[in-house]
């Protein structure tokens, strides 16, 4: 069953809010809306439309810029302001493993804002601009909240983009280079017009914006990473970058990618006719229908193409290299940037670690394989379970901090990290994906089809989570991490190719509050010739 409204859990966690205050509404120019006061010194202001619902005829293709006349006569009629305090919903989720998507809306298009009290036009505060990991395929901004990160350094305003996933913002077929059909990428393109709001509007929450840093975790590290290298407005709309947990994700051509398309088209029962009768049906077909059709992808039975899933493509216009060739070409932005990923993460698996790296890049040669496959040698580890997680990780994720590290810090200031504080949640499990997520965002667990369990912290969590989020507003606000760090928290020094410093980001191990437990360390040389021979493979697709 596919539910279509939003869901969310919250064990063991209480907003410190204040409630609904007349003080809290901000006039836009062509609407004024409503915030919530959810902390003592700070206002979330939820569901702001940036772009034209892309329903109907829209459907798979690139956002419209927002039409505010449109929602000055819908929603401001004799100047009433607008409700922001509630959660909008969510994109349409894809699905997880064996389990089903399908809940959330596609009039998603929108951005959560958080600002200290009393932000105002004129303010003029830096601007963290957020998108959400999940694999380009579910994930709802509800489920990391940043109310507190404003409470606890109210010199800041952050977005939170609302963006399209799985087959509503990823889906391609070679036909989409005629526009008149459809687009490549958008989600992607949802992301680049949310910045476009934001550098239009955000002026009048209190932002600069002059001053934006884009960040994400996972596929939104992914997204940070594509907008560094590839789209064309990045200087104008952004001055700095933080990429967590950036995967190395391939990039497919839509010639790749077509074999899903038709797949994804005939369980939808949009199998006959041409490419653009098919687009016809799906466009008229309920989400519950393309939901469905989305999943079966997964299924093992389906072996059409090893791309399996809906995500960015090569695209010739906005994505016009495969990431890594564009970076060592030095098509790249050059700004400050912090890069890094957890210790034990990986995104891949399989029987061995050659089927395991086959599986993440499917192009990848045997050639490859074998050079890479010689810097793991058994010996080196106490199990065959570490080897192959260790091999697969670095392939599939951790690779991607040393390899645009290394690149990033010959031209602008780079910092990287180490993140290595488990997940209580899952104490069998090392330093997994996402595990900072746990810590950053109050105890945010998510499940499926949107929904999120919160379990709060402790008191040394929520020190530790202080230091992470001092780290990252002082980059923000001024481009260095160091700036506006806590006083306990080490100096986070530069990376560059001599001295490749990282931060390691742990908690005291004596659960202190007050003492710091992050130190620095410097890469090892196997892992940086790991890395480099990752980078180097010949079949290069991510």
């Amino acid at each position: 069953m596919h539910l279509s409204i939003s869901f969310v859990v919250i064990v063991g966690f209480v907003f410190q809010g204040r409630g609904v205050s007349a003080d809290d509404v901000i006039d836009t120019g062509y609407v004024k809306y409503q915030g919530n006061r959810t902390f003592s010194n700070a206002v979330a202001y939820l569901g702001i439309p940036y772009a034209e619902p892309p329903t109907g005829q829209r459907r798979f293709r690139a956002p419209l810029p927002l039409n505010t006349t449109r929602i000055t006569l819908t929603q401001a009629m004799n100047g009433n302001v607008v409700d922001a305090t509630k959660y909008p919903d969510f994109c349409i989720q894809g699905p997880i493993g064996t389990e089903q998507g399908g809940a959330g809306s596609e009039d998603c298009l929108k951005v959560n804002i958080y600002t200290p009290v009393g932000a105002h036009e004129g303010s003029d505060f830096p601007v963290l601009v957020y998108f959400h990991g999940g694999g380009f395929t579910f994930g709802n901004p509800r489920s990391w909240p940043f109310d507190h990160w404003v409470q606890e350094n109210p010199n800041v305003i952050i977005v939170s983009v609302y963006y399209r996933l799985s087959s509503f913002g990823f889906m391609a077929v070679p036909e989409f280079r005629d526009s008149s059909l459809g687009d490549f990428n958008a989600g992607l393109q949802d992301q680049i017009q949310a910045l476009r709001w934001v550098n239009k509007y955000i002026s009048r929450f209190g932002g600069d914006a002059s001053k934006v840093t884009i960040n994400g975790q996972s596929s939104g590290g992914g997204s940070v990473q594509l907008h560094l290298l590839f789209t064309d407005i990045r200087e104008a709309l952004f001055r700095s970058a933080i990429a967590q947990s950036a995967p190395r994700r391939p990039v497919p051509t839509p010639e790749q990618q077509k074999p899903l398309f038709d797949f994804y088209a005939q369980k939808a029962g949009c199998g006959a006719g041409s490419v653009e009768t098919k687009l016809a049906c799906l466009r008229s077909a309920s989400v519950s229908t393309l939901a469905r059709a989305q999943e079966a992808s997964l299924a093992s039975t389906y072996t059409a193409t090893p791309y399996k899933s809906f995500q960015p493509i090569l695209d010739g216009v906005i994505i016009t290299n495969h990431p890594t060739p564009a970076l060592k070409a030095g098509h790249y932005a050059r700004i400050p940037f912090i890069i890094g990923s957890t210790t034990n993460e990986t995104l891949v698996g399989g029987p061995d670690i050659p089927s395991a790296w086959k599986k993440f890049c499917p192009g990848i040669i045997d050639e490859d394989v074998d050079n890479l496959l010689a810097l793991y040698p058994s010996p080196d580890f106490v199990a065959e379970a570490l080897r192959q997680q260790t091999a697969a990780g670095d392939f599939s994720i951790r690779c991607t901090r040393t390899i645009m590290a290394s690149e990033y810090s010959k031209n602008v200031p780079t910092w990287t990290y180490r993140y290595n504080q488990r997940d209580p949640t899952n104490p069998s499990l090392g330093v997994e994906h996402a595990a900072e997520n746990w810590l950053m965002f109050l105890g945010s667990t998510i499940s499926f089809n949107g929904s999120v369990t919160f379990t709060g912290l402790t008191p040394t969590e929520n020190s530790f989570a202080s230091e992470l989020i001092a780290y990252w507003l002082s980059f923000v606000r001024t481009g260095n991490p160091n700036t506006h760090k806590l006083s306990r928290s080490p100096v986070w020094n530069g990376y560059n190719e001599t001295l490749r410093y990282r931060n390691v980001l742990q908690q005291d191990p004596a659960g202190s509050t007050t003492r710091t437990g992050i130190f620095l360390e410097q890469e090892v040389n196997l892992e940086i010739e790991r890395c480099t021979v990752a980078g180097s493979q010949t079949s290069q697709e991510n």
